[in-house]
């Protein structure tokens, strides 16, 4: 499905990092990121631009092409690896950030992804994500049509258990990502770090 979908000559969702990604890069230590459900590749050559040393996790290897490209278009290199989540293992102690923008996941598949990045951080890394809210589905302005698939902050603050949130709020901004999704949405955003 995703890559019929990424198979075409346009960034679907851009070529622009995400926005709130952008507003804390200042805020991840430099080092290892782990970019998961990366897609066309605009937040990790974001990444990589700035001097980090980006892997990039996607189950579309189309997009991942396009990613490499994008970041060669930079003259910068992301590592891609086209997996499912469910069949990735994202290794203990090994991360200095995770970043998971709009990385929407079945409920149980989600938790355990989400306590695979509380153990995969290093001490002093972080975590920067953004994804929608179950409000998002009055705006219709982009994300899953199943409720499931969306998240609230206080279910994330348990999923990401053992992780100081340094910004946890529910909010509505307008997103512009590409042409596909524009327009006020409800989004949950998270900047937190492993002690």
């Amino acid at each position: 499905m995703w890559d019929d979908r990424y198979n075409t000559n346009e960034y679907i969702f851009g070529t622009n990092p995400n926005a709130f990604l952008v507003s804390v890069t200042d805020q991840i230590p430099k080092g290892r990121v782990l970019c998961i459900a990366e897609g066309e590749g605009r937040n990790g050559v974001h990444l990589s631009r700035k001097g980090y040393d980006v892997t990039a996790v996607d189950a579309s290897s189309v997009a991942l092409q396009k990613a490499e490209k994008l970041a060669g278009s930079y003259g910068v290199k992301i590592k891609t690896i086209a997996t499912d989540l469910a069949e990735y293992q994202i290794t203990e102690n090994s991360w200095d950030a995770v970043i998971s923008i709009f990385c929407h996941l079945p409920p149980e598949l989600r938790k355990e992804v989400h306590k695979q990045v509380v153990d995969g951080l290093h001490p002093g890394g972080v975590l920067v994500l953004e994804a929608y809210t179950p409000a998002q589905l009055k705006y219709e302005t982009g994300g899953p049509s199943n409720v499931q698939l969306l998240m609230k902050l206080d279910e994330l603050r348990e999923e990401f258990e053992g992780l100081e949130f340094i910004i946890g709020r529910e909010t509505v901004r307008d997103v512009i990502d590409g042409d596909q999704v524009v327009g006020k949405s409800a989004v949950v955003q998270i900047l937190a770090k492993k002690p």
